[in-house]
């Protein structure tokens, strides 16, 4: 296990994406200091203001001669309940704006960490685990600033800038009210921070653990009632759900903590800038008003420092998520290459040497000394049966995968010297999983380049026979295709990932089941078209079968896989590989 980093190092990622949006941060956190002095004014002033008339009235009922502005103290106090109102609600419309995008961000960054991840890391963890990343983690993190820094740093500036306030008629009353309440602060932000740090951090992993255990459980439901598992699967799950029920429950008890001593943080720093208050009005030094004004200000804090102690105890959840995501960061920079070679232009050529690969866990290797050679320009066919490692050869091809004996190489070079875009750049797959995103056909075919013009989008989806259909939808290019392309047929999807794949340039191309679903006929009049496009390019095909020969255009050779020992939880080769840039 990698050594755990110091609570500054492992933020630190998180903190510089925070530091891109730093301009909405800081009114953020403005909005949230306006909503919070309106607050202290309000309250104070109110004080002030009650306990002016009342002696005022109390001094004209004894016949003395005494004016009193009630005007400009009741404008006040109107002005701050309004700002108080108002501040409050642009603070949360506008944060959670702000925490959205910075959401986004999140996402976009491990999206990105993950789909340049190898096929081999990807294998090692279940599904679940990687959608935990995505969802959970990040949904975690998002308490950084809005629960943990900004409200930390708010309170604190309210407690320098209300003992500072204080400090102009009492300097003991703002020294004390600084001194308890800056006490209060380090313990419901530090303090509880590391009383819930081992629970939170548990807390979050069985959490992780449960979703798993429960997707698998759902998934396998009927095998595990024909085995007669499912009593024990439940009980696990149960034993699951008791420890994070021990876990929330003693965390609830350490957040009623931390409530408690806010409340009696507050209620001691009111309590002693009234007792010095008095002192002063005593000793003639300060008014009657003013006296009443001092504690009521500080009563306002309450509101500062109430929702510091379940943000901060929760603090090693946040902490845990953001280890949990820098390691797939980590990983990702582990397997990048080192240098940064360019491969030539034209056709690639393409080599496996004596290549042997073993997915983890597996029974049986996948390739035990497997060598294929392509010249630049050769189209060649491997076919096998499903599991005899068509996918994982597309992965080798691709740096997906690194092998654990032999050598890969592309355009003469070893793939592991090659950049990784330029060999993302020169380098294009169409996999056997079409990878389509809930969003528009323009924008997922896009994906493979970026700067398209519409025109060349319709050229590409005439060549594969779906242009008249686009034209006949309501919305043509800005029709949605759903998640995972669930709105079209899986020939329809298999036709849009190879369109898009048209919109690339490589100097290799790896077609997995290209014509996969699709009549043979179609097959042979996108084959016909595709044929333009490959030439000059070297090309390798996977098939099942030969009898798919007529519908590949251009092969000059054929290489079985007969291993088949390629495990059923292999990994696709990329996420973006199908047509998209992996």
């Amino acid at each position: 296990m990698a050594e755990r980093r110091g609570v500054i190092a492992t933020l630190a990622p998180w903190l510089r994406l925070l530091g891109r949006r730093r301009g909405r941060l800081a009114a953020g956190a403005g909005l949230m200091s306006l909503a919070l002095a309106a607050a202290l004014g309000l309250l104070a002033l109110s004080g002030w203001f009650i306990t002016a008339t009342g002696l005022a009235g109390l001094a004209l009922a004894a016949g003395a001669a005494l004016t009193l502005d009630v005007y400009v103290p009741g404008g006040g106090i109107r002005g701050f309940a309004v700002t108080r109102t108002v501040a409050r609600y642009l603070e949360r419309l506008y944060n959670h704006d702000t925490i959205l995008r910075l959401l986004a961000d999140l996402r976009g960054r491990m999206f990105a960490v993950l789909a340049g991840l190898d096929g081999r890391s990807l294998a090692q963890r279940r599904a679940s685990d990687w959608l935990n990343r995505l969802t959970a983690d990040i949904d975690t993190l998002d308490s950084l600033f809005l629960r943990l820094l900004a409200p930390a740093a708010v309170a604190l500036l309210a407690i320098l800038a209300l003992a500072g306030f204080l400090a102009l008629w009492s300097p003991a009353a703002g020294l004390s009210v600084a001194s308890v309440l800056g006490v209060a602060w380090s313990w419901l932000t530090w303090g509880q921070a590391r009383l819930g740090l081992a629970a939170s951090r548990r807390r979050i992993a069985e959490l992780e653990r449960l979703r798993g255990r429960l997707i698998e459980q759902l998934q396998g439901l009927a095998e595990l009632e024909t085995y007669g598992s499912l009593a024990a699967r439940r009980r696990h799950l149960e034993t699951i759900e008791a420890r994070l029920y021990d876990d929330q429950r003693r965390l609830g008890h350490f957040a009623a903590l931390g409530s408690a001593l806010a409340g009696l943080a507050v209620g001691l720093g009111w309590l002693s800038a009234l007792w010095l208050g008095a002192l002063a009005w005593q000793a003639g030094a300060l008014s009657g008003p003013l006296m009443v004004m001092m504690p009521l200000a500080v009563m306002a804090l309450s509101e500062a420092l109430a929702a510091l102690p379940m943000a901060f105890t929760q603090f090693g959840a946040t902490l845990a998520a953001a280890e949990r995501l820098n390691a797939l960061d980590d990983a990702r920079r582990d397997a990048a290459p080192q240098t940064g070679t360019s491969l030539p232009d034209g056709a690639l050529a393409l080599s496996l040497e004596e290549v042997s690969l073993r997915y983890p866990g597996a029974l049986s290797p996948v390739f035990d000394g497997f060598s294929l050679a392509l010249a630049p320009g050769e189209r060649v066919a491997v076919h096998g049966v499903s599991g005899s490692g068509k996918s994982s050869l597309a992965a080798l091809a691709t740096g997906q995968l690194v092998p654990d004996a032999g050598a890969v190489g592309l355009g003469g070079l070893p793939l592991a010297d090659i950049a990784a875009q330029d060999l993302a750049d020169r380098v294009a797959c169409l996999t056997q999983h079409t990878e389509l995103f809930d969003d528009s056909l323009a924008a997922n075919l896009r994906l493979a380049a970026p700067e398209a013009e519409t025109s060349r989008l319709w050229a590409v989806l005439a060549t594969v026979e779906l242009a008249d259909w686009a034209q006949a939808l309501p919305r043509g290019l800005d029709t949605r295709v759903g998640e995972g392309g669930r709105r079209l047929s899986g020939g329809q999807a298999r036709r849009l990932a190879l369109a898009r794949l048209l919109l690339r340039g490589p100097g290799l191309v790896i077609l997995d089941e290209p014509f996969a679903g699709l009549d043979s006929a179609l097959a042979a009049r996108i084959a016909e078209r595709l044929d333009a496009w490959l030439a000059g390019r070297s090309v390798l095909y996977l098939v099942h079968e030969r009898t798919t020969q007529a519908c590949l255009p251009g092969v000059c050779r054929w290489q079985a896989l007969a291993n088949g020992a390629e495990p059923a939880f292999a990994p696709p080769p990329g996420i973006f590989q199908d047509g998209a840039k992996h």
